[in-house]
């Protein structure tokens, strides 16, 4: 999922479900929900109205974790941006990006560290919150106050813990199952081929499903993309078909466009097609899953962008 700044809402049998971390899966009590190699944050005990979520979710030892100054960070580097460029990339302010930092950096601590040695841990967890208190002096952390909520953490996932790359194989050795991979965020928000900077930190096209679950590539079978009828965004970034009029307002009042995670209305306009064939290249559709076209209903024309110019000639790629 590449962490819990992406919200989906579900609605089964008219009840209204807002994910943030947790696969939608959760909700059916036949199947078996996995966290993979992604992220964790331990909002996993707010849930409510599900029965006995905690013995259909498996998370793998391999998981980072975010950590609350992690979120702290994530803001701060925000007001920073904004002083220092006169604007900001937008972002949720949950701390995937410093999350991944610090992954990349190899500083990052994982459910594996979390579940060992707690000395051991707590040590690397000191060092990395020295990092940022040195890189951000304003940045207050509570040290031991953390390290004491994160031990009780620990005991309440343990049960819930395997290790994930054993258990995916598992899955698709062992008796027939079937399988859903279930990606958050938008293609134009991978952190390679999204809109850079404007983008998340994680890779959310199709080979996601390879480097997050250890799912090899031959093991891809059918790539659903899905895709409304008409084009959002949810922050800062390019969008050639925005509507900021009427329509864009009209789209934005009847399909209910709020960013689950951040409250924030969603910038509204026409379907991008350059967009959509920019996606299916990447990710290789073999089907699409269009929603929300009931949306259009009371509009007498509808729009949709087909091509880009540059320097006043038609490309045929997405630039």
């Amino acid at each position: 999922q590449g962490g819990n700044n992406a919200g989906h809402t579900v609605v089964v049998d008219g009840k209204e479900y807002d994910f943030h971390l947790f696969p939608s899966g959760i909700i059916n009590p036949k199947a078996i929900s996995f966290i993979a190699q992604l992220k964790s944050r331990f909002s996993l005990y707010l849930m409510t109205g599900l029965k006995d979520w905690e013995k259909r979710l498996i998370i793998s030892d391999r998981a980072h974790i975010v950590f609350d100054f992690h979120q702290a960070v994530d803001g701060l580097q925000e007001v920073q941006r904004q002083a220092q460029e006169g604007k900001n990339i937008g972002t949720t302010k949950k701390g995937i990006g410093p999350t991944y930092s610090s992954k990349a950096a190899r500083t990052g601590l994982r459910i594996c560290d979390l579940l060992s040695d707690f000395d051991e841990f707590s040590s690397r967890f000191k060092n990395l919150a020295q990092q940022y208190k040195s890189m951000f002096p304003t940045l207050e952390i509570d040290i031991e106050g953390q390290l004491k909520k994160l031990k009780g953490y620990a005991e309440k996932i343990r049960p819930m813990v395997r290790d994930g790359v054993y258990f995916m194989y598992e899955a698709l050795h062992g008796s027939p199952k079937k399988i859903l991979v279930e990606g958050a965020n938008a293609a134009l928000l991978d952190i390679d081929f999204g809109t850079y900077p404007f983008v998340t930190s994680s890779n959310c096209t199709v080979g996601g499903v390879c480097t997050g679950l250890g799912v090899p590539p031959q093991h891809v079978g059918d790539v659903y993309g899905v895709v409304k009828a008409y084009t959002t965004r949810v922050g800062i970034g390019a969008f050639p078909t925005e509507q900021i009029n009427e329509i864009g307002d009209l789209l934005q009042s009847r399909g209910h466009e709020w960013g689950v995670t951040t409250g924030r209305k969603r910038r509204c306009g026409w379907l991008d097609l350059v967009i959509l064939k920019y996606a299916h290249m990447i990710n290789g559709f073999t089907a699409l899953a269009l929603t929300k076209l009931d949306i259009l209903d009371v509009l007498d024309e509808i729009k949709i962008g087909v091509a880009y110019k540059l320097g006043g000639k038609r490309i045929p790629y997405f630039p």
